[in-house]
């Protein structure tokens, strides 16, 4: 599937490191979709009131709220608990796998990610739900 077969998706991507947001942002933009960047967990929350994306790709390592926490607060709001949200590490093992499983998150990606990827799991997840309103 090339990155024109599906429609425009709107990707948050949570992540203290700013070359992690910006090569996420970069990949995610060359596929086509609508990008939004936070810092942290209480940046992200506020963001995806406003942003309403329809897939979240949330670092867990972050200052002040982790990404278990962030995905866990998500997942608690009757509201947003459909969204999909995708663990980013560069811990792979099995429990931080399982913890991000436990709190909601429907992947784990390993850093460094590839685009391919980054596009893949919009693709998987963000396409089982219709694109959010623009």
């Amino acid at each position: 599937m090339t990155d024109r077969d599906q429609p425009p998706r709107k990707v948050l991507v949570v992540d203290d490191s700013q070359t992690v947001r910006r090569s996420a942002e970069l990949f995610l933009r060359q596929g086509g979709h609508e990008v939004l960047l936070a810092e942290d967990g209480y940046e992200a929350l506020a963001k995806i009131h406003d942003f309403s994306p329809d897939l979240v790709f949330c670092d867990i390592l972050m200052p002040r709220l982790d990404g278990y926490q962030t995905c866990a607060i998500i997942k608690r709001h009757p509201h947003y608990a459909p969204l999909p949200v995708v663990m980013l590490s560069s811990k792979d093992g099995v429990f931080d796998i399982a913890r991000g499983r436990m709190v909601g998150s429907q992947e784990h990606l390993t850093k460094p990610f590839s685009r391919e990827q980054l596009l893949d799991a919009v693709q998987r997840h963000a396409a089982a739900a219709p694109p959010s309103a623009p």
